[in-house]
């Protein structure tokens, strides 16, 4: 069997926007493992509805020529054999649990190497979207390097151009802190990312969104990437005062006013993570101590991913 785990992953920018031109940059979620096995070695349920769900997955790939430089044969012969995906990262969360899955499966079973990474990225969108619908590719991508990196989009007179770079482990200032904020609710991708293209053919909330929300995205990643951060957590600040404009079909009501925190007063800014809908909220913070005695006082469980 493989030894190989994998991580999740984590959006810090780029969720919906990377859809339409903003960079994107993503960090593995260090805190969860996931890996190949067999049931005949951890025989539970949950390793057999993920041998059935696997099958199901395996006949979406079979029927799909272009999934053809994957050995199938051996997928299938390994399915019939028991195998499973024996994954701790949570569902419904929006850290990766498909990109993982979608990883895995190219990593065991590609005949061919996609060495470049806006192709590979192409191909392993394909096949997420058995999963979502539609996929960007991003989230597998982060999982099968388990690197952090930055995707940079650039549309120029002969279209749209993609720069792929992968950052070092610690790029980010030793006074910037990370947090996934549980909301304890779990949620589809496929609905909320539809919603968002029907919002997108109103042509005041296209332009806005284009004009202002993806450019300051783009500023987000630049400040945390280069160190800036003063700068970071000003443009963080305008970055979720605008998602509850903008994406407020994504944020559920009961965790809404955390969006409108002041670093300031309370510590800490948060943000989408992920398609929302529940799932985690994204926290950054440059005060931990002050920042897990509020969340201790509110009751809500939060994890530190940096």
């Amino acid at each position: 069997m493989d030894k190989r785990k994998y991580k999740g992953k984590v959006i810090l920018f780029g969720e919906y926007s990377m859809i339409y031109g903003a960079s994107a940059l993503l960090i593995p979620y260090y805190n969860t493992t996931a890996e190949w096995n067999t049931i005949m070695h951890r025989p539970s349920e949950k390793a057999i509805e993920s041998n059935k769900n696997l099958f199901q997955f395996f006949t979406y790939l079979n029927e799909n020529d272009k999934f053809r430089i994957l050995d199938l044969k051996r997928f299938e012969m390994e399915l019939n054999a028991g195998l499973f995906f024996d994954s701790d990262i949570p569902l419904g969360y929006g850290v990766g649990s498909s990109g993982a899955l979608v990883a895995a499966i190219y990593d065991r079973y590609k005949l061919t190497e996609i060495k470049d990474a806006m192709k590979l990225k192409s191909f392993l969108a394909a096949m997420e979207s058995y999963f979502h619908g539609s996929s960007s590719g991003v989230d597998p991508l982060q999982c099968y390097y388990g690197k952090p990196f930055v995707l940079s989009q650039q549309t120029k007179d002969n279209g749209q151009q993609s720069s792929f770079a992968i950052l070092d482990s610690d790029f980010i200032s030793e006074n910037i802190h990370i947090f996934l904020i549980d909301t304890k609710i779990k949620s589809p991708t496929g609905p909320l990312v539809e919603r968002f293209k029907e919002l997108r053919n109103d042509d005041d909330y296209r332009e806005k969104f284009d004009n202002e929300y993806v450019p300051l995205v783009n500023e987000c990643i630049d400040c945390l990437i280069e160190k800036r951060d003063d700068n970071f957590f000003e443009k963080l600040s305008k970055l979720s005062m605008m998602q509850t404009e903008l994406l407020a079909h994504t944020i559920p009501n009961k965790v809404k006013e955390f969006f409108y925190k002041s670093l300031k007063e309370d510590y800490f800014q948060v943000k989408q993570c992920g398609a929302g809908g529940g799932g985690f909220l994204l926290g950054f913070t440059n005060d931990v101590d002050n920042t897990n005695i509020y969340w201790e006082k509110s009751n809500y469980n939060i994890i530190w991913i940096k």
